[in-house]
């Protein structure tokens, strides 16, 4: 019935029906011809040779420290032979006032020699547009200026709210045939007569027993920001190019360990620093300057050698005001890979600790493949869980982390093995009465980063902490 009722609308009215189809026609091809053209315009817009030359794009936020990628994942072994020239560039908005009037201008930002050597155009027809001071800074930077960079230490904020609580290390952990460790060269606020509280902490495990060995010295704050350079007491850690060389001379309640290791970086192989902000001037921050590395070097411990030789190790470097604070962390290697997670939780005067993200990452060989965040229950976006199973005394025997987004779809399980507890420093309204808690165990990774399944065993280490005679979990 509507199909005859609508055949006999239009003969009954022929010409006014040819005029509309025609009409309807023309406007769907040109809506396919302005569509077509709009891809092509945007394709040209990505082009290359029209964001300045060279042969790949790469755009990133305006937060990305472009610095890490020249000196970093583009210096990989996988990269560096296939890449001639890299140049940043950046763009902006501006407005030029003049009589009255303004006008919006587009403008672009480079370094010269940089901008010519990837066929920049615009570079070449001007001379007079050479490198400044700073422009050399950033053509000269290397892996192992950009390593020592990031992994450099911090003027103590002036914030009196905070200030006591300030504190910076440097953290090791690695395991080999012979023995497993934690390192810790941690640098804490002033003291009365103006300088620095320092120490150094080793925990040993060797043969499932595990022993603890610690100096500690104060340090001026010249001395402190000569980081990654440390010297506390006879204990040294020395960048040298991409390898960490790190000296000890500790002692224990039965003994002395002395002992040499060193720890290989990669490019590629690290996690950029980032830093978290909250109210009074509060903040923290983290960087991994070693996700992966090749151990070695060998400790003396009461008489017996221990090898580190052909072990595996991991370095990062903490920062910030701590009083209050706690986390949850950890980290695996299995083969080319390495996965990460983390959340902490600020004191609530600073921030609003459920809505601090939580985070998984997964670097291969050559960099990242994989990354997700959350920002707390009380978003619908929350991407990452890190629950806490505990035994009945209430300390932690299982860790289940679940990453799901674009680029990660993960299920991380971790059995803990052994813990080592450590009452949290600290003092004062904000103190947090937690112990810390160290553990060893094994985790098992099942999912998919970037377009690698992956489906591995193997040990790793993890990171969190209890109320003291009670338990205290927590799962974003």
């Amino acid at each position: 019935m509507i199909g005859r009722l609508a055949v006999r609308s239009l003969t009954a009215h022929p010409v006014r029906s040819a005029v509309l189809a025609a009409g309807f026609g023309l406007g769907v091809a040109v809506m396919a011809i302005l569509l077509g053209v709009a891809q092509i315009v945007l394709e040209q817009s990505r082009a290359p040779a029209l964001a300045g030359g060279g042969d790949v794009v790469l755009s990133m936020a305006p937060h990305v420290p472009a610095r890490l990628l020249l000196a970093g994942t583009l210096q990989s072994d996988a990269l560096r032979p296939r890449i001639r020239a890299a140049a940043p560039s950046h763009g902006a908005t501006l407005f030029l006032l003049h009589d009255g009037r303004t006008m919006e201008v587009t403008a672009a930002a480079g370094i010269p020699s940089l901008q010519r050597a990837v066929g920049d155009p615009e570079a070449d027809g001007i001379a007079a547009w050479r490198d400044s001071a700073d422009d050399m800074a950033w053509t000269r930077d290397t892996p192992e200026r950009t390593l020592r960079y990031i992994d450099r230490f911090h003027p103590i904020p002036d914030t009196p709210a905070w200030a006591d609580s300030w504190a910076e290390w440097l953290y090791f952990n690695g395991r080999a045939a012979d023995a497993r460790f934690y390192l810790t060269f941690l640098v804490g606020p002033r003291t009365d007569d103006g300088r620095r509280a320092a120490g150094v902490r080793l925990q040993l495990d060797r043969g499932g027993r595990v022993e603890t060995f610690s100096a500690s010295q104060p340090v001026t704050d010249q001395e402190a920001l000569r980081a990654p350079d440390l010297t506390i007491g006879d204990n040294t850690v020395r960048l040298d190019g991409m390898r960490y060389r790190v000296h000890l001379d500790l002692r224990g309640e039965r003994g002395r360990v002395v002992g040499d290791l060193t720890l290989d970086a990669a490019p590629g192989r690290l996690v950029p620093p980032l830093e978290i902000t909250g109210a009074q001037g509060w903040r923290t921050g983290y960087v991994v300057p070693v996700m992966s590395g090749t151990l070695d070097g060998a400790l003396d411990v009461e008489g017996q050698r221990l090898s580190l030789a052909g072990g595996t190790g991991y370095h990062d470097h903490n920062w910030g005001f701590w009083e209050g604070v706690s986390w949850q962390w950890g980290q695996v290697q299995a083969g080319d890979l390495s996965l990460l997670y983390g959340r902490i939780f600020p004191p609530r005067e600073a921030a609003d600790p459920d809505r601090v993200l939580a985070f998984v990452g997964v670097l291969g060989p050559d960099g990242p493949i994989g990354y997700a965040n959350s920002l707390g229950p009380l978003r619908r976006t929350t991407r990452v869980t890190i629950t806490e199973q505990d035994d009945a005394r209430g300390r932690p025997q299982a860790i289940s982390v679940t990453a799901r987004g674009g680029e990660l779809d993960l299920q991380v399980s971790f059995a803990v093995e052994s813990t080592v507890t450590t009452p949290a420093a600290g003092s004062g309204p904000r103190a947090s009465g937690l112990d810390f808690l160290q553990m060893r165990g094994t985790y098992t990774v099942t999912g998919r980063a970037g377009t690698r399944r992956l489906q591995f065993t193997g040990p790793g280490s993890a990171e969190t902490f209890r109320g003291r005679g009670k338990s205290v979990s927590r799962s974003p």
